[in-house]
């Protein structure tokens, strides 16, 4: 997936499910210790990050998952079609991924007994966020040299004061200009390895309520 206008790809080309399941599912979604959990994600794009996020918590009959996402320009039908990663990834859920696309947008809709999902179309400039809510953030927008105003310390401190205590936030970006603004927000960052064809990426702790 390739957006000419922004001269940017949806996903990393050295693979997309790869690239999510270690950043969004590895680094982040696996870490989580307690549930149900509510989940942030900033860039909803292809779906592919909840549709991945929607198989892990199947693996486990606790694990309750409510999803939030923001996309100021859903896909259109026709191209969400054309999206083969059930067939990569679980061909049996094919209805699930269609479901996570045409679900309604500002309502929170039952994708199964314990996972729902809530698509917001906007950006986080605009979103209006719960306080002390969601326990983990997956940052997927696109690059802060194509959206710098989706990458600074004003959105990450409106985030920050979203998490709870000890949640964090997952990104691909490493640049320094995007881990100052989290530090800045009051984010303690790890760099983590990154997936084939990204050497680090970037893992934000929200370690007490001081914001």
């Amino acid at each position: 997936m390739f957006v000419p206008e922004l001269n940017e790809h949806y996903h990393s080309i050295h693979g997309a499910i790869q690239e999510s399941m270690h950043i969004f599912i590895g680094a982040g979604y696996k870490e989580v210790n307690s549930f149900p959990v509510n989940i942030l994600e900033v860039g909803y794009g292809t779906g592919l990050n909840a549709f991945l996020t929607f198989l892990e918590s199947k693996k486990d009959r606790n694990a309750e998952v409510n999803y939030t996402a923001i996309e100021k320009y859903p896909l259109q039908n026709d191209i969400v079609h054309l999206l083969n990663y059930p067939g990569q990834i679980n061909r049996n859920k094919t209805i699930v991924f269609q479901t996570l696309h045409s679900a309604s947008w500002e309502k929170k809709v039952r994708i199964s007994e314990k996972f729902t999902l809530r698509k917001i179309q906007c950006d986080i400039t605009c979103a209006l966020l719960p306080d002390n809510f969601f326990e983990l953030v997956y940052f997927d927008a696109f690059g802060p040299d194509i959206q710098p105003e989706l990458w600074t310390e004003y959105i990450f401190r409106k985030i920050y004061k979203s998490m709870t205590n000890k949640s964090f936030l997952v990104t691909y970006s490493v640049k320094g200009t995007v881990t100052r603004a989290l530090k800045a927000a009051g984010f303690s960052i790890e760099k983590l390895p990154g997936p084939p064809g990204k050497r680090e990426i970037t893992r934000a702790t929200k370690k007490e309520n001081r914001r």
